[in-house]
């Protein structure tokens, strides 16, 4: 299939491209920037006036719900959401029923995934047994299978001994290891942010130190072990100036924010709304505006979905005993440029945030629109506005604080190895 995209505005911040120029596919590669190759005869045309021609954005975080949860999503359904979303690749957490603790596990989901053919998925390894936080897993094994890293997920490792071999066993091999930062028994039990809203209505909080004990420790053992980390889904603004200062010294880390915690504060839990629960709990506006500061400035290198698709009986329970997340994959996109919108940034920088830097993260071929790569590729139109309803989401889970909310940017195409999975 021979495809010829024409009149987009080509964004492509890894290559440092922003400018109007078409764009040739041919065999599932990029074959032509600007102008066409000798004897192209494309078998399709796409129109991208007033369209934006960007890699295949790459999501650091999407629960797919497989093995283990079908009823919540399956794979089937979360991948299309994905393309929907103009997402090409994702990385999923171990976090699956059984964990993604074994190699036959990693195959079984990659081998599935692959024949979908709808998304580049990357699974993280479990860093521990059954995310148990005692024995360590054959790190090497799992990643021979297709893990890009190694994650606990949710689950913290309160042993500290175990971590620190955790990470000298990562630096022998290069491994990085994906933690979200939180101490196991200031947030054991707790289910907003320690604040006025949570005093108010009666809920046991997580106050934000919870968070900056965590990083001070992961830091401290990634400087003395060499290795490299990435710190998932900061929420306060001490976690933003601890890996600010640890990347001025020299410290190989990384780090990302939720799509959500950009735009959302603790008072958007209102009275007592579920689609509120995530975790890390909704913060203060402060911290709302260090995160969104911290993307600005490159101390945060990504924003992602972290998508949680959850079935609707268990976020109709009261807040504090229904399942934390929110489904994230077709509103990345639209939320990311928010974001840009709302802190008077640029819609390049916006798409480096979810395209060529967390493929650097994960350090994976994608997220750029180079000549002979991929055909990894979103087209979207960033001034088309819509609601955000419930009945026209594509994931299983519907599960979202934004619903009913009107954002602006949406995909009209998505192109996988130069083959539309998805068209608007």
């Amino acid at each position: 299939m021979k495809i010829h995209i024409k009149n987009g505005h080509l964004i492509d911040p890894k290559n440092n491209i922003d400018t109007k120029q078409d764009v040739y596919v041919a065999a599932g590669k990029i074959v032509g920037i600007g102008s066409a190759p000798k004897d192209f005869v494309a078998n399709q045309t796409i129109d991208a006036t007033d369209l934006i021609v960007a890699p295949g954005f790459v999501d650091l975080s999407a629960r797919l719900r497989e093995p283990g949860s079908e009823h919540k999503a399956t794979l089937n359904s979360e991948l299309l959401a994905a393309a929907a979303g103009g997402i090409t690749s994702l990385a999923c957490p171990p976090d699956t029923d059984p964990v993604l603790d074994e190699p036959g596990l990693v195959e079984m989901l990659k081998h599935r995934a692959k024949l979908l053919n709808l998304v580049h998925v990357y699974p993280l390894g479990a860093l521990t047994r059954q995310l148990e936080g005692k024995l360590l897993t054959e790190m090497c094994e799992l990643t021979e299978a297709g893990c890009v890293g190694f994650s606990q997920a949710d689950v913290a490792i309160t042993d500290t001994q175990v971590l620190w071999r955790a990470f000298e066993y990562a630096a022998t091999f290069g491994y990085t290891i994906f933690l979200r930062a939180e101490d196991y028994y200031l947030a054991k039990d707790g289910v907003a942010h320690d604040g006025e809203i949570a005093s108010r209505l009666g809920l046991k909080g997580i106050p934000a130190a919870a968070e900056g004990l965590a990083i001070a420790s992961i830091l401290r053992i990634a400087h003395e072990t060499k290795t490299k980390v990435h710190l998932c889904r900061l929420s306060t603004a001490e976690g933003v100036d601890l890996v600010r200062q640890a990347k001025k010294q020299g410290v190989q880390v990384t780090a990302d924010v939720s799509a959500q915690h950009c735009h959302l504060t603790d008072h958007d839990i209102g009275y007592f709304n579920a689609y509120a629960n995530l975790k890390p709990p909704l913060r203060s506006a402060r911290d709302r505006a260090a995160l969104c500061q911290g993307l600005k400035d490159g101390t945060i290198d990504a924003i992602c979905s972290d998508h949680t698709p959850v079935d609707d009986d268990a976020k109709l329970l009261p807040f504090a005993e229904a399942e934390a997340g929110a489904t994230g994959l077709e509103l990345l996109l639209p939320l990311a440029l928010k974001w840009a919108t709302d802190n008077k940034t640029s819609l390049f920088d916006a798409i480096a945030k979810i395209t060529s830097q967390p493929a650097s993260i994960l350090a994976i071929d994608g997220g750029h629109l180079s000549l002979n790569a991929n055909a990894d590729i979103a087209i979207f139109n960033p001034k088309l506005e819509w609601k955000i309803d419930a009945s026209q989401l594509k994931s299983q889970g519907k599960n979202t604080p934004f619903l009913g909310l009107t954002l602006l940017g949406k995909v009209q195409y998505t192109l996988l190895h130069g083959q539309i999975t998805y068209q608007a």
